[in-house]
């Protein structure tokens, strides 16, 4: 399967030096067992809100999440990309199944920036669910 991928901007390095820095600044200690992730978002008017994961034994919030609810919280509804970035040097990681859903379902225009196999890209969530099953909070 084909799925369109575009070249990263400026903005878009912009948004993974910001998570990284999260990450960096915030984690729990990468080579101790415990994977610490930290996200940014952008929003459609230029800012950008970060969030990092609750690593918890009975799972815990996704970075990604952390960073749309951060968002959300400080009044921003929408959102243009999302990225994840690893501790311990990783770099950008593509979302979970449950995170692509969800950014799917609130956020059906927000590009993610995940590695590729010609490197990070940013791809469309629409492309990475090519089959969703949407949902809404609104009957």
């Amino acid at each position: 399967m084909h799925i369109p991928a575009a070249e990263l901007t400026p903005a878009d390095h912009e948004l993974i030096a910001h998570a990284r820095q999260i990450v960096d600044e915030h984690g729990d200690g990468a080579g101790r067992g415990v994977h610490t992730m930290g996200a940014a978002v952008r929003a459609a008017d230029g800012r950008v809100y970060g969030g990092i994961n609750l690593f918890h034994f009975t799972g815990g919030p996704c970075a990604e999440l952390v960073a749309l609810g951060h968002a959300r919280a400080s009044g921003a509804r929408e959102l243009t990309t999302i990225v994840a970035v690893g501790d311990g040097g990783r770099g950008p990681v593509g979302p979970c199944g449950r995170d692509r859903q969800i950014l799917f379902d609130y956020h059906p225009g927000i590009r993610v920036l995940l590695p590729t196999p010609a490197g990070v890209r940013s791809v469309r969530v629409e492309d990475l669910l090519p089959l969703p099953t949407p949902w809404s909070s609104v009957d």
